[in-house]
C-alpha cells in the first residue's frame, strides 16, 4: 500500500501558490483506487498527475482507500498545513461516502459544503473495464469538471428548524405498535392511529408465527398491553388522516375518528349482537364465517368494546330496543382532530392477494380456498373438514398473485401484474403443511411450486421437515400454470389439479384432491389518498419506496416521513419489528434535540433581479415552497418571489422558468453547471500524454 504521506509526482505537488490572493480557491484533489475497483481500470496516478497541472489545484494525490482513516488524514493535513480550501474527491458512490468526506473536511475546520464528489467507480471504471486508456481520459475530464465547479463553490449553512417532538404513527398492526412503543420509550410522545376499530393487524388472524412457532395471540396481547400501559402513547382506532401540510419538524395533520356507536360501559352487548338481523362475511376469518353489523372480531381484541359496522348497518333499530339506556348510538358523528407532529411513521401494512374469479378455480369451485383462509380454518377447528367432508388429500399451489408474467396473468386495476416475489409465502405454506401433518397425519399433501424460496434463517428447516413428513413436491415452469378442474361426476375426490411436473421430466400428472389451497402473495394496503397527501412515492411493485435500500432503508424522499413494516414490502413479523425499530431510531435521532437540520440545497432568489412574474410559483411541485410577496421599497410597490426553505427540495424547476435568471439552487448554481460543461468538453493540458 502506498505511503499515506506521499504526494503524487506532479509539478504542483507540495507547493503552495503564495501569489494566490486571499480567499482564492486552493483546491485539493484526491483520486481513490478503491482497492482495485477503480485502480484496476483507471490509472489513478496518471489522473492525479494530470489534474495537478490545472489552475487553482494546490495538491493532487492518489491513494488506495481515500475513505480509510489514513486517507482521510491526507485530506485534513492538506487543509490545515497547505491551506486547501476546496476539496474534490474521485471515488466510489456518492451515496456511500458523501457524509464520510463531509465530516472529514469539517474536522479540519473547512465548511463541509466546500467538498465535491465524483463517482469514478459507477460512472467510469465499472462501465469501461475493457478500455483503461479511455477510462483514464474520462476520469480526468470528470475530475476536471469537478474542479471547475469547486472554483465557484461558496460556504453554505444547513437549514435549521424548530421541531415538534410529537410523532404520528399510522397503522396499528405489529409494526406500528412496535414503532410507537420504541419511540415513546425514547421519551417522545406518540399518537397512534388505526383505520380499523381494533389493533393488531393481520397478526391477530394467525395462530403461529414462523420461524419461531410462537403463539401469535400471546405475542400480540403482550405487545398491546405494553403499548396501552405507556403514558406517552395516545391511541385512536377507527381513525384516518384526512389532510396534511407542513414540513419535517412541523407537520399539521388532521385525522377523522369514526365513532364506535356502542358505549364503553354498555352491559347488554351480547343481547344487542343477537338482536342484529344483518349477516355479512367476516373479514377476520377471510369470509369463511358470517358476522353481525354490530360485532367484535375475536375474543381478547383491543379495544374490547364492540363496534357498529355503519357500512352494512340497515338502521333496523333492533339493537336500539336492547340499548334503550343509550348504550347504542347510531347517529354519533365522526370527530376531527388536529395534530401537530414533527415526524410521521407510515406502517399501513398489507393485504393478501385476492385471486380473480375463476383463477385456478377460485370462486368457481367451493373447494378452492386461499392460504389465509386455511390458517383460519386450522385455528378455529379441531378437525380438518370442508363442506362437512373430511379432507383426505390436499394440494397447495405456490406463487398465486406473485411472480406473475405480463400477458399470461390478469393485471390489477392499474394495469400491472404482480411480477415481484412475496418472499414469505413459501415458508408460510410449508409451515402450514407441517402443522397439518402433525395434527392430521393421515392427510396426503401435495406441494405444487415454481421455485421454493425459504430465504430466512431457520426457514429451510420447514422444507426439510416437509420432505421428512412425506409431502409430495411437484415443480412446474412459470409459463405452465397448473390447472384446477372439477372431477367427473361420481369421482371419489371433487377436484383434479393438472400439472406438468418438471421433477419427472415434464410428465403430466393429475392430482385428485378434496381441497386446493392457493398460496397467495402480499399486496400493499390501498392507501393512494395517503400517498398523495404525504407526497411519498410507491415503487413499481406499489409498495412504498425508501430512499436507498442499504444506506437509508426506512426513509422516504420526504424529510420526516419514514416507513415501518410491510407498507414497504413483503416481510415476516420479525422483519417488520426490526424495520419498526429502525424507523423509531431514525425518528428519535431526528427529533430528540427539538430541532432538525436540513441540507442547504434549496432555491435562493436574488431580489435585485426578481421581477415578480410568478412563473416559479406556477411550476413549483412542492406545496408552500415558493410564493410571491408584495413589499414597498423607496415608495414603490414591488412583487418578489420568496422561498420557504423548509418546503423546498432543491429540484430546480423554478430555475428553468425564471425569465430574469433571478433564482438559483444553492450549491448547484447555473454558473457552476456551465463551468462543468465547459471543463468536460474543453481541450485541456491535463489530457496530454494519456494513451
Amino acid at each position: 500500500m502506498p505511503d499515506p504521506t506521499a504526494e503524487s509526482q506532479t509539478a504542483a505537488a507540495g507547493k503552495i501558490n503564495a501569489s494566490s490572493p486571499a480567499g482564492a480557491p486552493r483546491i485539493g484533489v484526491y483520486v481513490c483506487e478503491c482497492g482495485g475497483n477503480i485502480g484496476e481500470t483507471v490509472r489513478c496516478e496518471q489522473v492525479a498527475n494530470a489534474l495537478g497541472k490545472l489552475a487553482n489545484v494546490t495538491i493532487a494525490r492518489h491513494y488506495q482507500f481515500m475513505c480509510s482513516d489514513p486517507g482521510q488524514k491526507l485530506i485534513t493535513d492538506d487543509i490545515t498545513e497547505k491551506g486547501v480550501n476546496r476539496v474534490v474527491v474521485g471515488a466510489c458512490s456518492l451515496f456511500l461516502h458523501e457524509q464520510t468526506f463531509r465530516k472529514t473536511v469539517e474536522r479540519a475546520g473547512l465548511n463541509p459544503y466546500l467538498y465535491y464528489h465524483i463517482g469514478l467507480r459507477e460512472q467510469d471504471s465499472w462501465v469501461h473495464h475493457e478500455c483503461p486508456a479511455d477510462a483514464t481520459a474520462k476520469a480526468i475530464r470528470m475530475m476536471s469538471a469537478g474542479i471547475a465547479k469547486a472554483r465557484l463553490m461558496q460556504p453554505l449553512a444547513p437549514v435549521h428548524l424548530d421541531a415538534d417532538q410529537r410523532v404520528l404513527v399510522i397503522g396499528g398492526g405489529v409494526a406500528g405498535l412496535r414503532a410507537a412503543l420504541s419511540i415513546a420509550r425514547r421519551g417522545l410522545p406518540v399518537t397512534l392511529i388505526e383505520k380499523s376499530h381494533f389493533l393488531g393487524g393481520h397478526v391477530a388472524q394467525w395462530e403461529h408465527l414462523f420461524p419461531t412457532d410462537e403463539d401469535a395471540a400471546a405475542l400480540l396481547e403482550g405487545l398491546i398491553e405494553e403499548v396501552i400501559a405507556e403514558s406517552k402513547i395516545t391511541i385512536y382506532t377507527g381513525a384516518e388522516v384526512v389532510s396534511t401540510k407542513g414540513y419535517v419538524g412541523n407537520f399539521d395533520i388532521r385525522i377523522r375518528v369514526q365513532p364506535r356507536g356502542v358505549a364503553k360501559d354498555f352491559a347488554a352487548v351480547d343481547q344487542a349482537i343477537a338482536a342484529c338481523p344483518v349477516q355479512v362475511p367476516d373479514e377476520f376469518n377471510f369470509g369463511l364465517t358470517q358476522r353481525k353489523a354490530i360485532y367484535q372480531p375475536y375474543v381478547g381484541c383491543y379495544p374490547a368494546s364492540p363496534v357498529i359496522d355503519r357500512e352494512h348497518c340497515t338502521r333496523c333499530n333492533e339493537c336500539l330496543r336492547v340499548g334503550q339506556n343509550g348504550g347504542i348510538r347510531l347517529d354519533e358523528p365522526p370527530v376531527e382532530i388536529d395534530l401537530k407532529v414533527g415526524a410521521v411513521v407510515v406502517a399501513t401494512g398489507f393485504r393478501p392477494y385476492e385471486p380473480f374469479a375463476g383463477e385456478m378455480g377460485y370462486g368457481e369451485f367451493p373447494e378452492v380456498i386461499t392460504l389465509p383462509q386455511l390458517e383460519r380454518l386450522l385455528a378455529t377447528n379441531d378437525r380438518l373438514e370442508w363442506n362437512a367432508r373430511p379432507v383426505r388429500r390436499l394440494a397447495m399451489i405456490h406463487c398465486v398473485g406473485s411472480r406473475q408474467i405480463e400477458g399470461m396473468h390478469a393485471p390489477q386495476p392499474d394495469g400491472k401484474v404482480n411480477d415481484y416475489c412475496s418472499r414469505v409465502c413459501c415458508t408460510a405454506t410449508l409451515s402450514a403443511a407441517n402443522r397439518i401433518h402433525t395434527r392430521f397425519p393421515n392427510v396426503t399433501i401435495y406441494d405444487v411450486y415454481q421455485d421454493i424460496r425459504t430465504y430466512g434463517r431457520g426457514h429451510e428447516d420447514y422444507y426439510v421437515r416437509a420432505c421428512k413428513n412425506g409431502v409430495t413436491f411437484l415443480r412446474h415452469l412459470p409459463e405452465e400454470i397448473p390447472e384446477v378442474i372439477r372431477s367427473e361426476k361420481g369421482a371419489e375426490y371433487p377436484l383434479l389439479v393438472k400439472v406438468k411436473d418438471r421433477l419427472t421430466w415434464g410428465e403430466e400428472i393429475e392430482l385428485p384432491v378434496d381441497l386446493v389451497v392457493l398460496s397467495v402473495g402480499i399486496m400493499p394496503s390501498p392507501i393512494s389518498d395517503l400517498v398523495d397527501m404525504l407526497k411519498i412515492a410507491p415503487g413499481n411493485d406499489r409498495f412504498l419506496l425508501e430512499v436507498h435500500p442499504k444506506l437509508r432503508p426506512v426513509e422516504t424522499a420526504v424529510a420526516g416521513v419514514v416507513l415501518a413494516g410491510t407498507a414497504q414490502g413483503p416481510m415476516t413479523v420479525q422483519e417488520s419489528c426490526a424495520a419498526a425499530e429502525a424507523a423509531a431510531t431514525k425518528v428519535a435521532v431526528l427529533l430528540s434535540r427539538g430541532k432538525v437540520e436540513l441540507e442547504p440545497y434549496v432555491a435562493q432568489v436574488d431580489p435585485e433581479r426578481c421581477q415578480g412574474v410568478g412563473e416559479c410559483v406556477c411550476v413549483c411541485p412542492q406545496e408552500g415552497a415558493i410564493h410571491l410577496e408584495t413589499r414597498i421599497e423607496n415608495g414603490k410597490m414591488l412583487r418578489r418571489a420568496v422561498v420557504t426553505a423548509a418546503n423546498c427540495n432543491g429540484c430546480g424547476v423554478c430555475v428553468s422558468v425564471c425569465p430574469s435568471r433571478a433564482i438559483d439552487v444553492q450549491g448547484w448554481r447555473l454558473d457552476g453547471f456551465e463551468a462543468m460543461v465547459e471543463a468536460i468538453t474543453a481541450e485541456t493540458p491535463a489530457l496530454e500524454g494519456v494513451a
